[in-house]
Order: C-alpha cells, then structure tokens, then sequence
C-alpha cells in the first residue's frame, strides 16, 4: 500500500502502545492517523512480553490510567471481534518478612484511597487459593481479584483492527529515517517508503525510541535490558483460572498459561544490553538462553511451588525490554520539541499500560494538555545528564533491581553520584551531611550529630534520622539556619515582550515594579497547576524565575511551550547562580552584620528582592520564604557561594547559626501548610481547590492562561478542597495517599504526610472531596480519621496552618 503524502498525526510504532495510540486518535478525536511499523505489528519487545496486567501503582493517575486498560482490554472484543487473551484472575503479592507486611498494609491503604478493594489475607487463604504453593514462610498475602493477565500479541491486533475500523491507515515494513524541522518542530516524517507531511508525530517506537528521538534532537532516555523468563510444561493441579502471582521476597513471578506455568523475575545483578543503537533487524530476535543468571530465580521458584522441581520447560525467553533510570514509563510532549510525542519505556509493564498510555497520550497530542496528572511519567521529569548513556544505564540497572525490593520510605538511589554539586558540598560533607539526589544534585538531607553514623538506614518505621532533624527544626524555628538550595531551577526571561508573556502566563500579578517578587502559579486551560514558582521583576523587560530542582525541564517547557509571540527570550541559569537560604528568627541579625544594605522590615519588606554585597559578592537577596520565619533567599554568582557561606557562618556564630538539611525543610513546610507541586498541587488541581485563590490576579481586567476555566467555576461549589489534619497518635508515620474519613466515610487520601516538630504531631494534607459541594461549614462539621497502614486513626482537620507563631499549637 503506498504510503499517504501527509497526515494529520503519524505514530511510529506498531507494538502494544503505538496501536492502542493509533486507536484512541482515531477512535476518540477521528484523527487523520498514519502508523508506520518498520517490521510486523507486534515486533520488538511486544510479541515476547509475559502478559501480567497488575493495577495499583503509587500514583493515583497512573492507577486510573492502567484501570482504565482492564476496562478496555475486557470490552475490546465485542466491539473488533478479535480477542484479547484477557482472563482477570486477580493477583496474589506473597509476604514473608514483617516490613513486607506493613508495604503490604500501606498498599492496601493506597488501594482503598484509590478506589480499588485490595484484601489482606492469611497462608491459610493463600494455600486454598494456590494449592500448590509452599506457604510455610508466609506472614500472608495481598490479594488484587481485579488484576489479570492477557495475550501481548492478541491485543495488539484488536487495538490495530479497531484503528483501521476507525479509519486509522496501518503501514507495516516501512522504518522512519528521518524528519523535516522548521523552527524546532517536525514538519514531515522520512521514511524507506517516501516522505509524509504531519502536524503531530507520536514516538511509540519501544527499544528503537531513543534512535527515532535523537533524529530530531530529542532525548528519550531508555536502556535496553535481557529479560528471561520460562515457559513450562503442564502441571499436575494447576487450575486453569490460577491467580497470577508475585512473590517479591524471592524476586519472582508466575502466572497460568495452557496448563504450565510462565516464571521469571527481577534479578538484583540485571544484565544490560548495548547503549548504542539497537539494530533495526532486531524486531523478532532473542539472546540465547542463559541458564547460568536465570538460575537464582530457578532456585527460588522451586522453594515456593515444589512441582516445578519435576516440570519440564517447554521454552525459554531471553528478550530485551527497555527500562528507564527511575522505573516509571516516559509520555508527554518532548521539552526539545513541541510536536513530537513519546510513548515509551515500560520496564516490562508496556501490556498492563498499553491500553490506558495510548488512551491519554492520544488526548495528550490532541489539546495539547495531559488529561490529568501525569508527572511522575512525564518525559519533561529528566534533565541533561539523561543525555549520558552510562548514567542512564547504570541507575536504569539500580531501579530494575531495586523492582521487587521492599519500598522503604525516603530510599535514595546511589549509582552515578555525585553527579552535581555545589561548592558547599565538601564543607557540608565534613559537617556531618547526609546528602540526598534531586535531578543529578547532591543536596544535604539532614546533618548527624557528632557520634551518630552519617547515613540513612532504611525503616518502615521511624527513621534513624528523626531526632537530628528534629533538632535542625528546632534551630530555625527559635533561632537561624542555612540551607544550600544552590540546586533551585532558575531562569532569566529577557526582552521587550517578558512581561507581557508572563501576564499571560501567570495566574498572580507580576506586572509589580522593578525590585517586587511574585509568587505565582501557572496553569494549563482547565485551570490545573502546571508550575509553582517565584518571579522577581528585575527590570522592565528583564525578570528572574525560581522554581523547584525537579522541574527544571519541566517549567521551562511549559513558558516555552506557552509564550505568546513576541521579543521574549527563556535563559536557564541555574547553574549560574547559587542559592543560600537565610532563614530563622535570627536571620536579620545575622544579615545586618555581612551587609551595608537596610535590611530592616521597613528597608527591605516582604515580597521584595534587592542587591546587596556581602564578602565582595554582588547578590540577589529575595525576602520570601518556604519554612515560615523571617528569612531571604541569597542568589550568588556560584561561584561566590562558597565566600558568602562563610560570611554568613562567621557573622551567625553568636547567634547559634547552622546548616540545615531538606528533611528539616519538609517538616517546617508542612507545618505551615506551604503546598508543594507535583504532590499537593498538580495539573489537576485549581488555585482555588488549593486554596491558592488570594495568588490569582481574577479581579484584573488582564487575560491569562486557564482564566476562563476560573470564571466558568466562579460562583460554583467546588468538588474537593485542600485541608491539612493532625494525629494525635505520636507514633503514627504519615507518608501520603493515607485514606481521609469523614463520619465514616472515604472523602479522599493525603498528597503529602510528615511531621510536625513544634507541634508534635504527625501532620498530612489532601483534599476532601464531595460531589455536592464542599463548603467551610461542612467541612468542619464532619468527625475525622485517617486509614494509615490499615489502622483507623481519629484525627482534626484545618484550613489554617497548624503552627503559628503567635499560638504555637493550632489545630481548628
């Protein structure tokens, strides 16, 4: 079939993802749809992947998304006629240690949050349910009945039917070589069979996705890695509709198939493949067999079902599948390229994600907008050092090993560190820092005390750490403490039109006058939280943004992607500049002595930034502040850092000054009840949901994106509202997605949980959601729990912040 000479969207790649994405343009937005396969539909990683098809994942998002999945994979056939394999046997998650249990305990927390009826059962179920299975070393087990399995191949060929029964057009043997660029987006797709005009292109490519990215300058970050598993002969007393199970103790996992079973796991020593390219023939290959690494998970099958001891193996499969260095998926729009989207990178889950990733990625290229929150799988996540084939590969073999591996609270990765760091890092080092990695920087998490190991042990309970960062919350909250936050994304937007781009691009008012800082937030055209950042007016036309150091591809992406035409240009300096945080009632004491400067209230009010000279440094010093006490944000040449800490050490000494960590940060956010994006504030949520509404500029005449969402909610109740709440279970470890308990009933689940030193008590935020509306007066009329680890806890509810200087302990 000759190839068409333009489309409206082509999707390359003819596996799970790229015809369930082909499907959904065509299917939901009647999309001029071109798939082009370079092999056979279902080649590279598809036609040999298990076929699990689990659900619940940390992200509610991202569980709706692979719900959504089951929902179609269980209707596909009625409406293709073909059918998917799909049998919903449930799942069966095996524990054998106690922090096993108490995962297992929060995971059933997080399923009743989202919306799903996961149980907790005994050996003695487990055995009826599996009766081949040794439960001698079982605690007990989490049971998923809504989890399953299905056939790879099978429904990518329904997906791909229903397409073309769509009027999407389906080219097989044709591979993309290239594409025409004008002004940074794609113009046309290349490929062996002519070239096609396109307004949109969808990078669905699998193992080859990398490759077709980099031909148009953009980094899609996957390493490709041997996956085995077996296929064995029939066995005796395997019931046909046998739970798929997941024995992550033993690293292992096994489902039913034609009376056998299929094994395989996640070794903590993965073998990775190339970081060249993967060669285009490659789309049915397998390596060979390798008993010698899949032995440790033979070993373990066989302690847990005995029968496969006397079973024959009818096949082995040794694949290459790709993985991502944080082992979540990569969707969304490329920040190097506004038209090319990327579905890619499932880590071994691409059949349970298939069916819901084409589902929002064809929304996704369509309006432009994710259809909700999606940032945890976002492409815009990953920076420059992702660029690096073997950090990429290196922490891509840390996160598959880490797969079945027990989710401690707090856990850092280790490998390809320390990638950034500021010139504090040796000096905070030698003073006890424990460091953290956010986005390639090292950053200091909190600060052992002399005698105490400098260094995180993990915990399901309370963590080694919890007291010295109780101390580092006490300092700044009675007297003054820095933190290194050199890692800030920062960036400078120059030119005539900035401050018209930023009316438009921000919900607050930054049209303030030189030497005035605004926080704000943007949003996307539904009125959900894209960014949440700082603007600090320089000059007329020359302005300085702040925002978080994981959404430094991210925000930028957004205001690029965003700005209205004009003379306006976005300049990432982050790495120009560092950042001390002066903060503490003492602060002003401290910063009086290294500046000529007037830094009194009435001299240097709050929301203003000004330039000081300290230690010979000329600085941006920013009066704002995330912790609740008097402070400045210092913005420093980088190179100066070093100086200006010094400076500041000396001067502080009388007053008891010290580093603080990131851990202390948390806490003292949390206590007053500062919101942070990507967990408490996301792109689904509005200012006003957020109780962000005094940030919006609505009663200026000034038009901006999301606006009119605002406006045609005005007036409305709204659906869910943000609100903070208190235990008075000291004990109690909140960590988020917490089920919220009105008089009984499931209102929501916390976004974010920690603890509040200086009011002793554990502290979590989320939102509270009711259909008919929630009103201040309903809200605290209602009596309050929280499900944490399965335990019903009573706890208070607050719309104000829960520590207040002038009344330390407020919890109404």
């Amino acid at each position: 079939m000759t190839l068409p000479d333009k489309a409206q969207v082509v999707v390359i790649g003819g596996g799970i993802i790229g015809c369930s994405t082909a499907y959904h343009l065509a299917r939901d937005h009647k999309a001029d749809v071109v798939l082009l396969e370079q092999g056979r539909l279902t080649s590279g990683s598809t036609w040999h992947a298990a076929g699990l098809v689990g659900q619940l994942r940390s992200s509610a998002s991202i569980t709706r998304v692979l719900k959504y999945s089951v929902e179609l994979y269980r209707t596909l056939a009625e409406e293709t006629g073909l059918e998917t394999g799909w049998k919903m046997t449930g799942c069966l998650r095996l524990a054998t240690n106690e922090d096993r249990w108490i995962e297992y305990r929060r995971l059933a927390t997080t399923a009743r949050s989202f919306g799903m009826d996961m149980h907790l059962i005994s050996p003695e179920e487990v055995k009826r349910m599996w009766p081949l299975m040794d439960v001698s070393d079982l605690i007990g087990a989490s049971w998923l009945p809504t989890d399953g399995q299905a056939s790879p191949a099978d429904i990518t060929q329904s997906l791909a039917k229903g397409a073309r029964m769509h009027g999407a057009k389906i080219h097989e043997g044709v591979r993309v070589t290239g594409f025409g660029m004008r002004d940074g987006r794609i113009t046309s797709v290349k490929t062996t069979g002519g070239e096609i005009a396109c307004e949109t292109v969808v990078n669905c490519a699998g193992q080859w996705a990398r490759q077709v990215g980099a031909m148009a300058g953009i980094n899609v970050p996957l390493q490709p890695v041997k996956h085995q598993y077996i296929v064995t002969d029939r066995i005796e007393g395997l019931a046909a509709d046998a739970p798929t199970l997941r024995d992550p103790d033993r690293r292992t996992y096994f489902k039913e198939e034609v009376g056998g079973l299929v094994m395989g796991g996640y070794e903590p020593n993965p073998q990775p493949w190339t970081t060249g390219d993967i060669p285009d023939d490659w789309e049915f290959a397998l390596f060979d067999d390798d008993y010698d690494h899949f032995g440790q998970h033979l070993e373990q099958a066989v302690a847990r079902v005995p029968a496969l001891a006397e079973t024959g193996v009818k096949q082995m499969i040794n694949g290459s599948e790709s993985f991502t260095p944080d082992g979540n998926f990569i969707l969304g729009p490329a920040p190097e390229c506004a038209n090319m989207f990327v579905g890619a990178g499932f880590n071994a889950f691409g059949i349970a994600s298939g069916g819901g990733a084409g589902w929002v990625l064809a929304e996704w290229a369509m309006t432009g907008q994710a259809p909700m929150d999606l940032w945890v799988v976002d492409i815009r996540r990953f920076g420059e050092m992702h660029r690096d084939r073997d950090y990429v590969r290196d922490r891509t073999l840390e996160a598959y090993g880490k797969h079945y591996a027990i989710g401690f609270p707090h856990e850092e990765y280790t490998s390809g560190r320390p990638r950034l760091t500021s010139p504090l890092y040796d000096r905070l080092k030698a003073q006890g820092a424990v460091f953290g990695s956010k986005f390639g920087w090292e950053r200091a998490n909190w600060f052992a005390p002399p005698g105490v190991e400098p260094v995180d042990i993990p915990s399901m309970g309370r963590q080694n750490w919890f007291d010295a960062v109780g101390e580092e919350h006490a300092h700044v909250r009675q007297a003054v403490g820095v933190f290194d936050q050199s890692s800030f994304s920062k960036y400078e937007l120059t030119g005539k039109d900035a401050g018209k781009a930023l009316d438009w691009l921000c919900a607050g008012d930054v049209s303030k006058p030189p030497g005035r800082l605004t926080y704000t937030q943007m949003l996307n055209a539904r009125g959900g939280i894209e960014c949440d950042l700082t603007v600090a007016r320089l000059s007329e036309d020359r302005f300085y943004i702040v925002t978080g150091t994981g959404f430094r591809s991210h925000d930028a992406g957004w205001i690029r992607d965003h700005m209205p035409e004009g003379e306006a240009q976005l300049l990432d300096v982050t790495e120009d500049w560092g950042t001390l945080s002066l903060m503490g009632p003492e602060a002003r004491r401290v910063l009086e002595q290294v500046t000529d400067a007037d830094v009194s209230n009435e001299g240097f009010p709050f929301g203003h930034i000004r330039e000081l000279t300290i230690a010979g440094s000329r600085l941006r010093a920013l009066r704002v502040t995330y912790v609740g006490e008097l402070g400045w944000e210092l913005h420093m040449p980088i190179a100066d850092t070093a100086r200006v800490y010094d400076a500041l050490m000396q001067a502080g000494e009388a007053h008891g000054i010290r580093p603080v960590g990131y851990r202390a940060l948390e806490s003292l956010r949390l206590e007053k009840g500062y919101r942070a994006w990507s967990s408490d504030i996301t792109p689904g949520d509005t200012p006003q949901e957020a109780g962000l509404g005094w940030a919006v500029k609505l009663r200026r005449e000034t038009p901006f994106l999301g606006r009119a969402a605002l406006e045609a909610a005005a007036g409305k109740p709204l659906a869910k509202r943000f609100a903070g709440f208190v235990l008075d279970d000291p004990e109690a470890v909140l960590l988020g997605r917490e089920t919220i308990l009105r008089d009984g009933a499931e209102v929501g689940y916390l976004t974010s949980g920690g603890y509040g030193y200086s009011v002793q008590s554990p502290i979590g935020y989320g939102y509270v959601r009711n259909p008919e509306g929630v009103s201040t007066d309903w809200l605290n009329s209602g009596e309050y729990a929280l499900v944490v680890a399965g335990e019903t806890l009573p706890a208070r509810l607050s719309l104000r912040p829960f520590y207040d200087p002038e009344n330390l302990k407020v919890k109404s």
